[in-house]
C-alpha cells in the first residue's frame, strides 16, 4: 500500500515541480524590457503555487483512479503501459504550452489562452512574423522539454506493485472515496464562492510579474471554459444603473458640425497603418522616425488625442471601418454571424453612389477578413493573390508597402467612377521588420520609417494629379504596439495619430478632443451629411452633440478609459484596477464596465 501512496505523492509533486520550474524560464526568455530580481522570481513562484497545485490536481486525477483500480486488479503491467501513454500525451501538451506561451508573450504581452486557436486556420500567416529557423528551434525545444517531462513522470512510476489483502482493499477503497472531497476542493480552489481563477495569483503592480505567476496550462483551459464566441456578455450593473452611467456617451446625431472639408462628396481613401502607434511620431517624442506623417499633421486635420480601440489588426479593422468597439476576449471579425451584421463606412458610401474598393497586400482570408470585407459591401478586393510571385517576393506578411502604395496610386488616377472609396491596409511595419529601407539601426524604427517613406512618396505623386483636389486621405493605425517596452498600463501604447489630408481638406486644424478610431465613421459621414444612426457606438467628434470626451480601449481581458482627468486600466482577470493616474477614479472604472456591458449585450443580440 505504501508503494501506491508514495507513487501518488510523487506524481503530484513532479507535475507541480514542472509548473514551478517553467516560471523562471518564462521570465528569462521574456526578460527584455522587464526588470526583476531573484527575489521577484521567488515571489512569482510563491504566488503562483496555488494555481500550479490546483492545475496539477486536474492531471493527477487519472493516476488517482489508477490507484483505486490497482487495489482490485493485479494487472499492473498493463496499467503501467496505459499510464506511460498518458504521461507522454500530457508531457507534450505541457511542453507545447510552455514554449508557445513564452514565445507569444513576446509579441502579444498576455498569457496563453484560446486566442491562439483563432489563428490556427491560417497558420501560414500566423508564422509570417518569424523565420523558419525560429519555428524549428521551438519545435526542438518542445521535443526536448516534452521528453524530459515524460522521463520525470515515468521514473517515479513503480515497475511492480505488491498485492494486498481483501481487508486492506476495502479499507483503502473507503479512504480513497473519502479523499475525493478534498481533491475536488483543491481543484476548485477552496470552499468559498470564488473558484480557482487566473486572477488569484496577481499580486504586483507590475503586470509582467503577475503574468509570470499564471500557469499557462490553466490559463488556456480556463479560457476555453469561459468563452462562447456567439454568446459573450459582460454584466456589472443592473440595466438602469448601466444606462445612467453611459447616458449621453453615444449621441449619434451630427448637429452644427465644425466643417473640415471643402466638399460634401470627396473621394475617400482610408489608410489603416499597421501598428503605427504614437510612439513612432511626435506624440511619443520621435518626430525623426515619421517626418512625412508629422508634416501631414501640420497641413491637414490632426486629431491629437485619438486612441486605438484594440490590440490586433482583425479587431482594429472592425473598429475603424464599422465604428464598432472591440472586446477583451473575442474577435468580431472571426465570427461571420456577427461581423456580417456590422454597419460599415463602405455600405453607407455605396448607398450614396460610391464605388468601393479594399486593398491589402496580404492574405485576404487571414482571420476571416474576406468574409468581413465582402459583408460590409466592399465591391472590389485587391489582395496578395492579385500580385505576381515576383511582386509578392519574400515578404512574410505579403506584398511590400511600396508596391501596394503604387497600386493605390494607380487605382486613384484610373478611376472612371465619379465617386469612390478605397480602404487600404499596410502591412510591412510588423514583425519580423524586414523592409528594403535602412535609416535607423533599430529595426522597429526602421520599419516605420519605411512606411513613412512610402506615405511621403505617395502623397508627393498624388499632389501632382487632378485627383488630389477632391480626395480625402485619412491615415489611422489599426492599433498601437508594445515597442519600445510599452505595457497596457502605459497610456502611450494606445495613443495613435489620426490625420485627414488631401485636397478636400478646408484648412489645417488640430482637434484635441479625446476620441477613438471608432469615431471615424460618424465623424466622416457627418462631414458628408450622410446619416450614421446605425453606427451606435461611433461619435461625430465635430458635432455639438459630442459632449462626453473620452476614449475606450480593450486588451486581452482588460480595458482602459482615458479622458481629460486621467486614465484608468482595469484587469478583468484580477477584477481590479491596475493603473489609475494621476488620481484614482471610480467614475472612469465604472464607465469602462458600463461600456463593456452595453456593447457585449449589443453583440450578443446581433443576428
Amino acid at each position: 500500500m505504501k508503494q501506491r501512496l508514495l507513487y501518488l505523492l510523487k506524481i503530484f509533486l513532479v507535475i507541480t515541480l514542472v509548473f514551478v520550474v517553467a516560471k523562471p524560464f518564462f521570465m528569462l526568455y521574456n526578460a527584455a524590457g522587464h526588470h526583476f530580481s531573484i527575489a521577484d522570481v521567488c515571489r512569482v513562484i510563491m504566488h503562483g503555487m496555488t494555481l500550479d497545485m490546483s492545475t496539477a490536481l486536474y492531471f493527477w486525477l487519472l493516476p488517482f483512479l489508477v490507484f483505486i483500480i490497482s487495489l482490485w486488479w493485479n494487472g499492473w503491467g498493463k496499467i503501467r503501459m496505459v499510464m506511460k501513454y498518458y504521461y507522454g500525451v500530457i508531457a507534450v501538451l505541457f511542453a507545447v504550452a510552455f514554449v508557445v506561451d513564452a514565445s507569444l508573450y513576446t509579441f502579444w504581452d498576455f498569457k496563453l489562452d484560446y486566442t491562439v486557436l483563432q489563428y490556427l486556420d491560417t497558420t501560414g500567416d500566423a508564422f509570417a512574423s518569424v523565420s523558419a529557423w525560429y519555428v524549428i528551434v521551438r519545435i526542438i525545444a518542445i521535443a526536448v522539454i516534452g521528453y524530459l517531462i515524460y522521463k520525470l513522470l515515468v521514473v517515479v512510476m513503480p515497475k511492480r506493485i505488491d498485492g494486498i489483502s481483501m481487508k486492506e482493499k476495502i479499507a483503502y477503497t473507503v479512504v480513497a472515496l473519502l479523499m475525493t472531497a478534498p481533491i475536488i476542493i483543491g481543484i476548485r480552489g477552496g470552499t468559498s464562492a470564488a473558484t480557482t481563477n487566473v486572477g488569484q495569483v496577481y499580486y504586483s503592480p507590475d503586470q509582467f510579474l503577475n503574468h509570470s505567476a499564471v500557469n499557462p496550462v490553466f490559463s488556456f483551459l480556463a479560457s476555453l471554459e469561459k468563452v462562447d464566441e456567439e454568446n459573450v456578455e459582460f454584466k456589472f450593473f443592473d440595466d438602469k444603473k448601466c444606462n445612467d452611467i453611459i447616458n449621453g456617451f453615444y449621441n449619434t446625431k451630427s448637429i452644427d458640425c465644425d466643417t473640415l472639408l471643402n466638399t460634401k462628396r470627396p473621394n475617400v481613401v482610408i489608410v489603416e497603418m499597421e501598428g503605427c502607434g504614437g510612439s513612432f511620431t511626435e506624440i511619443g517624442g520621435h518626430p525623426e522616425i515619421m517626418p512625412n506623417l508629422n508634416k501631414l499633421a501640420k497641413e491637414g486635420v490632426y486629431f491629437s488625442n485619438c486612441y486605438g480601440n484594440s490590440f490586433r489588426t482583425d479587431r482594429g479593422t472592425v473598429c475603424t471601418f464599422s465604428g464598432y468597439p472591440s472586446f477583451p476576449n473575442i474577435s468580431v471579425m472571426k465570427i461571420p454571424t456577427k461581423s456580417s451584421t456590422m454597419p460599415s463606412i463602405a455600405r453607407e458610401l455605396a448607398k450614396n453612389g460610391y464605388a468601393t474598393n479594399f486593398l491589402y497586400g496580404g492574405d485576404i482570408d487571414f482571420t476571416n477578413m474576406r468574409s468581413y470585407v465582402i459583408s460590409t459591401q466592399y465591391q472590389k478586393i485587391t489582395s496578395s493573390e492579385d500580385y505576381s510571385k515576383a511582386e509578392q517576393g519574400d515578404g512574410k506578411w505579403g506584398v511590400r508597402d511600396d508596391i501596394t502604395f503604387e497600386t493605390l496610386y494607380k487605382q486613384i488616377i484610373s478611376h472612371k467612377e465619379k465617386h469612390w472609396h478605397t480602404a487600404f491596409l499596410t502591412l510591412s511595419s510588423h514583425e519580423p521588420w524586414t523592409v528594403p529601407y535602412h535609416k535607423f539601426d533599430y529595426e522597429v524604427y526602421n520599419s516605420f520609417a519605411y512606411l513613412d517613406n512610402c506615405i511621403g512618396n505617395f502623397i508627393n505623386k498624388l499632389k501632382k494629379t487632378p485627383q488630389w483636389r477632391n480626395t480625402l486621405i485619412i491615415f489611422l493605425p489599426d492599433h498601437g504596439i508594445r515597442y519600445p517596452n510599452l505595457k497596457e498600463t502605459d497610456i502611450l501604447r494606445n495613443h495613435v495619430p489620426m490625420i485627414w489630408a488631401g485636397g478636400a481638406i478646408k484648412s489645417h486644424r488640430v482637434i484635441s478632443k479625446f476620441c477613438n478610431q471608432t469615431d471615424l465613421a460618424a465623424t466622416l459621414l457627418g462631414q458628408m451629411g450622410i446619416n450614421h444612426d446605425m453606427f451606435r457606438f461611433s461619435r461625430d467628434v465635430t458635432s455639438k452633440s459630442y459632449t462626453h470626451h473620452f476614449a475606450y480601449h480593450t486588451f486581452d481581458n482588460g480595458y482602459m478609459v482615458v479622458d481629460s482627468t486621467g486614465f484608468t486600466v482595469y484587469d478583468l482577470n484580477a477584477n481590479k484596477v491596475i493603473a489609475d493616474k494621476p488620481t484614482p477614479s471610480k467614475r472612469r472604472e465604472n464607465m469602462g464596465k458600463a461600456i463593456l456591458q452595453v456593447t457585449s449585450k449589443d453583440l450578443k443580440n446581433r443576428r
